[in-house]
């Protein structure tokens, strides 16, 4: 019988998604479903999501919560992790500390101030998670969902020999956006793409195997088309590809669009286009309103409304546990150890690429050398998360700091006496969430 752990659970929307996806496996007709969280109020919430989800698949699963891990995780078979650590009470200091030195920033959480913050926050957290995998469920295999997604992945790959891979949805959701901003069918679709994860780089596209960049290039000359997404466009118009994050979140990894007002104004818009403070602003509203959903879901289907929706999600979790338990093969992105998959990225860091996936596991495949001009941006940040690892695994202060000496976007504003008082102010500011090291 298959057991799935999902640590974070108390995510009611995305565990509850996890959970549809997983059930939407052809024979996957049993198992158990172990949900862990340290908020019992919204772990219950979840549970309960969860019971009427089963119910509506008519398969024999059963569902165990806990706020204690050591007493689900012994014998799971997979665990997927989307824990937030702080978050809520942080997030006005990732976005407004940096901001008065002007680093100004759209999401905040994977890069740049507030990525290397919520790392600081997590890791200690993620390591004892996965310390206590490989005491307990040692043939597991983890998929970690949490920002900063390759910084973690790196992480625990130095602190255990446990099988983790991350995961994200930005590399499949970019090829659906190019397919409709093309008007073009999705799946007759192929391309080429790598790099690391939220800069991964699609460089190769083809239609029925027709090459079809210069269509996408030409769109660049299309308003209505451009303004969907200016600085994805942008960078493929100058570096020759197309990023897999958005215009907003990406415009965090580079130093080219957000470090004057003017540059703000040219190519950023609104929301996930890169509008200043967007997670910072937004966040706590949207936290109520995915509680008030679950919790309108759970009302209704106690009424007998079919009001769950059984689609499968894009999301590769599932794709994972399908092709492992049942031997189908599996394409899916992930995000492993660059055990020479591309030549001219570190050998030791995080990589996004093609994954086979059957009943031997995940193999990554090789992909090559990344043209120069894109693998240099990829460095630059998998030495920032070289430093986050070696800042955590070491408890070493300095190298925190070195790792946001070196990003990208807050070196194109600051200098480094400015980023030494940055660093020292959030740190003040954020203590009470930070591990003991930090606080010197």
């Amino acid at each position: 019988m298959t057991k799935i752990a999902i640590i974070g659970a108390g995510s009611a929307v995305f565990a509850q998604q996890m959970i549809v996806d997983i059930l939407n496996i052809l024979g996957l007709d049993q198992g158990e479903f172990a949900l862990i969280d340290i908020d019992p109020v919204r772990l219950a919430q979840s549970h309960e999501i969860a019971e009427l989800t089963v119910k509506r698949f008519n398969k024999n699963f059963t569902v165990h919560s806990s706020t204690n891990r050591l007493e689900l995780l012994p014998n799971t078979d997979f665990v997927i992790n989307t824990i937030e650590v702080s978050g809520l009470e942080t997030v006005r200091f990732d976005n407004d500390i940096p901001l008065k030195y002007g680093v100004d920033q759209c999401i905040g959480d994977t890069a740049g101030p507030g990525g290397l913050m919520k790392f600081l926050r997590t890791a200690p957290a993620w390591l004892s998670i996965v310390r206590d995998i490989e005491k307990l469920a040692p043939n597991a295999v983890i998929m970690n969902y949490t920002n900063p997604m390759s910084a973690l992945v790196l992480t625990a790959s130095r602190a255990t020999k446990l099988s983790v891979i991350g995961l994200c949805h930005s590399i499949q959701n970019t090829a659906n956006e190019l397919a409709e901003f093309l008007e073009l069918p999705a799946s007759e679709l192929t391309y080429r793409c790598a790099g690391i994860n939220h800069m991964s780089w699609i460089f190769e596209l083809f239609h029925n195997g027709t090459d079809i960049m210069p269509k996408l290039l030409e769109l660049t000359q299309k308003p209505e088309i451009y303004e969907r997404d200016i600085i994805r466009f942008e960078m493929l118009k100058h570096f020759g590809a197309f990023p897999t994050e958005s215009s907003g979140h990406f415009s965090e990894y580079v130093p080219y669009f957000r470090k004057r007002k003017d540059l703000l104004a040219k190519y950023t818009r609104a929301e996930y286009k890169g509008e200043s403070s967007f997670y910072a602003n937004h966040w706590p509203q949207w936290r109520i309103d995915h509680d008030n959903e679950v919790k309108s879901l759970i009302e209704r289907e106690r009424r007998g409304e079919a009001a769950i929706s059984l689609e499968r999600s894009p999301e590769f979790a599932s794709n994972i546990i399908e092709g492992i338990v049942f031997n189908r093969p599996q394409v899916i992105s992930g995000n492993v150890i660059n055990h020479g998959l591309i030549d001219n990225l570190a050998q030791d860091g995080c990589v996004e690429v093609t994954c086979l996936v059957d009943k031997n596991g995940i193999q990554p495949t090789r992909f090559g050398k990344l043209p120069t001009q894109l693998a240099v941006l990829d460095q630059v940040h998998q030495a920032m998360h070289d430093l986050m690892a070696t800042a955590v695994l070491e408890e070493n202060r300095e190298a925190a700091f070195h790792a946001l000496l070196i990003d990208p976007l807050t070196s194109a504003v600051c200098s480094p006496e400015e980023i030494r008082a940055m660093f020292e102010e959030l740190v003040a500011a954020e203590q009470q969430y930070l591990p003991a090291f930090m606080k010197a």
